[in-house]
């Protein structure tokens, strides 16, 4: 959905317009009667129709046409031009839906300026359904770690081609922002963005979900597949559809084309797919959840969204975004993080990722009563654990071990926390921690605590031979 469609009988008027329209950096194509036109609809609904009402050896005329596609194609902006326009004719054009009617001959300015108008007014309308879906959350991806910064790099490597892309990480780190990301930065940031919750949908209504219905009853129903024409489809957790939709999706990547339910037509359509999933397609595969032909066809391109606890120097400007976000939202305070809230953010566990350090700082701004800085005491995991102010709460493995061996378990889990706090800058980590540098390396080693690259960042972690001789 990224042209414009010109059906017109004079073959140098469809030329004209096209040359003209071309100049101004739009696609076209052309049809000379209706059947051309039906048919060029029928491989890719257009963005735009410029429709003549009067067409030759047609066994339809523009009124006709008009009517049909907006039954089927109610977004598509119709403008309507005819060399024996009068006041009658433009008024049942406008009443069919049409978006403006132009007299012939035209001036090539008022022509711009109507296309113009109504290619922003299917824009518009595309993102108002997407707003009322609930689906549009913003692609803005926010992050300066050197971890994250790998992470863009990879996306804006693949948002200017047609591939696709299979997003995997665990839940809440923010995959869909991601395949949203993409999707604004390629060149069918103009189209739609469809979302499919594979997780929610009941597998029994999967089908009707993703390739609509036709019935005597209900008549024509637009599946999501065919409302994402033109722009891009996301399945998010792709690995809960159901095995029997996973094959007809399969064609549907094959053929860009599928039946709705209970139809005979085959609706063509112009997609883009990107995927997620937190679980192990492979293992999925073998356990025959996953269909290995969908997977190739799929991961095209794998990329991996790191956990926050892999991005932890994300965490302060992360919780600041979410701050103000919420302020403007939902009219909650606008504070500041205390330095110690900062850390103490930076060095908690985050099962939830991204969305969990939002759900945190929501629950912070709700329940606090004051305007100053948040400080570290009204972070959930103090209140939670109950824990006296100056103390620290033992788990219960750490206490039944003798001192040395606990000393040792809580300083490898410590620095470890506080190196990948400082994206594994050990210079950094020293200066907080209150160690030499050249003491921080021997304590390191004394530890087995090692760091190595991963994602573009640096990233710490025990090394395998110390688990073992513990064991």
């Amino acid at each position: 959905m990224s042209d414009i469609l010109i059906t017109d009988d004079e073959r140098d008027i469809r030329e004209l317009i096209s040359d003209i329209l071309k100049d101004e950096g739009f696609d076209t194509r052309l049809a000379a009667n209706s059947q051309e036109c039906m048919d060029a609809i029928e491989e890719a609904p257009p963005a735009l129709m410029i429709l003549d009402i009067w067409l030759k050896d047609s066994r339809m005329d523009g009124i006709d046409i008009l009517k049909v596609v907006k039954r089927d194609y109610p977004d598509i902006p119709i403008v309507i031009i005819s060399g024996h326009g009068n006041i009658e004719i433009a008024v049942a054009a406008i009443k069919q839906g049409a978006y403006d009617f132009i007299e012939k001959p035209f001036n090539i300015d008022q022509l711009l300026v109507v296309i113009r108008r109504a290619m922003e007014i299917s824009r518009l309308r595309r993102e108002n359904t997407e707003l009322k879906r609930g689906d549009a959350p913003p692609s803005e991806m926010l992050g300066d770690s050197a971890i994250f910064r790998a992470l863009r790099n990879q996306l804006d490597k693949v948002t200017k081609s047609n591939g696709r892309v299979m997003l995997s990480g665990p839940p809440g780190c923010g995959k869909e922002i991601a395949a949203r990301y993409i999707h604004a930065n390629s060149n069918r940031a103009s189209a739609p963005f469809v979302s499919v919750s594979s997780a929610t949908i009941e597998p029994d209504r999967m089908e009707e979900v993703l390739f609509g219905r036709e019935s005597p009853e209900k008549g024509l129903e637009k599946g999501l597949l065919e409302q994402a024409n033109g722009g891009v489809i996301y399945f998010d957790e792709v690995t809960d559809m159901p095995l029997g939709t996973q094959s007809k999706i399969l064609r549907v990547l094959v053929d860009q084309s599928f039946q709705r339910v209970g139809g005979s037509d085959k609706i063509k359509v112009d997609l883009r797919v990107i995927s997620s999933t937190n679980r192990d397609l492979d293992q999925a595969i073998q356990e025959g959840r996953f269909r290995q032909e969908l997977f190739y066809r799929l991961n095209v391109v794998p990329i991996a969204v790191p956990s926050l606890e892999e991005r932890r120097e994300d965490i302060p400007l992360l919780a600041e975004h979410f701050i103000a976000e919420l302020n403007k939202t939902q009219g909650l305070p606008l504070r500041p993080l205390a330095d110690d809230a900062r850390a103490l953010l930076q060095t908690m566990v985050w099962p939830g990722n991204v969305r969990q350090l939002k759900n945190v700082i929501e629950r912070v701004l709700i329940l606090g009563d004051g305007s100053g800085p948040i400080s570290a005491k009204e972070l959930p995991s103090l209140e939670e654990t109950g824990a006296e102010e100056g103390r620290v709460v033992l788990s219960g493995g750490l206490a039944t071990l003798p001192l040395r061996e606990a000393r040792e378990l809580f300083e490898r889990e410590y620095l470890l926390t506080q190196i990948n706090r400082f994206g594994g800058n050990i210079s950094r980590t020293a200066s907080f921690v209150g160690m030499e540098r050249s003491a921080l390396h021997r304590k390191l080693k004394s530890l087995g605590v090692v760091t190595s690259s991963k994602g573009g960042g640096r990233v710490a972690h025990v090394q395998d031979d110390a688990v073992s001789a513990e064991s």
